[in-house]
């Protein structure tokens, strides 16, 4: 062995001793306070406060039901409030049940890299290595498609493709021969556009790689070793606990009842169909907060698969909505210098938010059956958790303070992708203003009315330019991105998804 490579391979060993060595001393910390009744110098959590403050925001905004889970102290705390039907008028209680829609992703992810952890897949190999049959409308990124691009969102597969291949066994595979015929948002590698159909894709290499269902594989991969006996995926499962069932309704409206209790289909499960109590989605999460490692100290995830998933692959356009940074499943933020990751959900209905900053010990569920305030509700309770258990201030999105000069004209046209156009238009706000005009198109075309965001500045640089939108003063700002690639293309990135100017 050359002295370089000594040297290289000893720096190596003494990164990973230490990386142990602080985990080590976490663990020992932890323990002994617990034995001692002290809380790692963190608050203690305040169950009466909490649920007073989550029975308050419920009511303001209009959100039948919501239960939250929060990890603090070496704790999963639960508070519940409200009803799961208001045709039924049944109490949410801490073990009732709610679909956590694309939450459902991060444990689709964690099994992909638990596979490639193991040495049964190449993230960095095609995608048609380990599914022959896998192909897109585009020819040359079905050659050059990888895994790794599924889980950071690269691939540039539209994100949006739903269809209901029945409730069998085979519905993934019946699935993935239909993506065949999905176009891309944007080629591979370029840009991060968010997609639930690259997430299926992952799901049935799972299945391919493991000779089992997806639902199968999740059981035994992950649901068991971590004991999340309160997470499943399908309908007869969840007729075993109480079920929270979806409302739909605009901000300040009273909201009614979904017509059915899941609108998706079977094969939307790795992307968002699993359900589960928020003490459950928090357990998930302490995996990660622990290094891997369950409450007793018994390792239940590889260091490398939690360290891979919470590692920095992209940088986000939109650097508010979900985090600056994705990863592989998990979006990556970080707030006052302490990094975190997280994921957002929804369904018909039912909306869900995580969020772990895994320094500070804390991870937070909120899960909620409907109303369209509930990002309002999340948004308050996880600023308040946020600084009273860690002391870190979660960044808010608005427009700028001042009046901000900005050229709109490169900005007006059309934006088109697969089933949806916008078009950006001069705003009636002032000078610097826009109009967001969001509709169906191709197949898509008049399924749904017209949508219209009014878009104010933010900040503005040669390369990006952020507006802040919304359709009313109900709803919450959020970030509208435009910016332009290496080859001078121009995008808008608008709900975490690349849309390429047409015209």
């Amino acid at each position: 062995m050359s002295e370089n490579l000594r040297r290289e391979v000893s720096k190596l060993v003494d990164q990973e001793v230490a990386k142990i060595l602080e985990q080590t001393d976490r663990d020992v910390a932890r323990t002994v306070n617990r034995a001692l009744g002290v809380s790692d110098d963190a608050p203690a959590f305040d169950t009466a406060r909490w649920q007073a403050r989550l029975d308050e925001l419920l009511t303001a905004h209009h959100i039948p039901g919501a239960a939250l889970a929060v990890l603090a102290d070496g704790e999963i705390h639960e508070v519940a409030a409200g009803i799961l039907h208001t045709g039924t008028g049944v109490t949410v209680t801490p073990d009732s049940v709610f679909q956590i829609g694309s939450v459902s992703k991060g444990y689709t992810a964690a099994m992909v890299v638990l596979l490639a952890d193991a040495g049964k897949l190449d993230l960095d190999a095609p995608v048609a290595d380990v599914l022959p049959d896998f192909a897109v409308a585009d020819a040359g990124a079905t050659r050059t498609i990888t895994p790794r691009q599924l889980l950071n969102h690269t691939s540039g597969i539209e994100g949006d493709y739903v269809n209901d291949t029945g409730r069998g066994d085979d519905c993934l595979a019946r699935y993935i021969e239909g993506v065949r015929t999905v176009g891309l948002t944007n080629p591979p590698g370029v840009t991060m556009s968010y997609s639930s159909t690259a997430y299926n894709v992952l799901g049935r290499i799972v299945e391919v790689v493991t000779g089992q269902t997806w639902d199968e594989a999740l059981k035994e991969l992950l649901l068991a070793p971590l004991g999340l006996e309160h997470t499943m995926t399908l309908p007869e499962e969840v007729l075993r606990f109480r079920a929270a069932m979806g409302h739909m309704g605009e901000p300040g409206e009273t909201p009614v009842p979904t017509p059915l209790w899941n609108m998706l289909p079977r094969s939307a499960g790795p992307y968002g169909g699993i359900s589960a109590t928020a003490a459950d989605v928090a357990r998930f999460a302490r995996a990660f907060v622990d290094g891997g490692t369950a409450p007793d100290g018994t390792r239940v995830l590889p260091a490398a698969v939690v360290e891979a998933m919470l590692t920095r692959e992209v940088e986000m356009p939109d650097q508010w909505f979900l985090g600056a940074h994705w990863g592989l499943g998990w979006g990556l933020f970080e707030w006052d210098g302490a990094r975190g990751f997280g994921h957002d959900g929804s369904t018909f209905g039912q909306l869900a938010y995580l969020r772990a900053i895994p320094e500070k010990g804390l991870a937070i569920a909120l899960l909620t059956n409907g109303g369209g305030a509930a990002p309002k509700v999340f948004e308050a309770l996880c600023r308040e958790l946020c600084a009273e258990l860690a002391g870190v201030t979660m960044p808010g999105f608005a427009p700028a303070s001042e009046p901000l000069a900005v050229e709109t004209g490169p900005f007006l046209g059309s934006y088109k992708r697969e089933g949806f156009l916008m078009t950006i238009t001069a705003g009636d706000g002032g000078p610097d203003t826009l109009r967001l005009t969001y509709e169906g198109a191709d197949g898509l075309a008049g399924s749904f009315d017209p949508l219209v965001w009014h878009l104010t500045p933010v900040s503005h640089t040669p390369v990006k330019t952020v507006f802040a939108g919304r359709r009313n003063e109900q709803d919450a700002w959020i970030p509208v991105v435009f910016y332009a690639l290496a080859d001078g293309s121009r995008y808008v990135h608008f709900g975490v998804r690349a849309t390429a100017k047409s015209a």
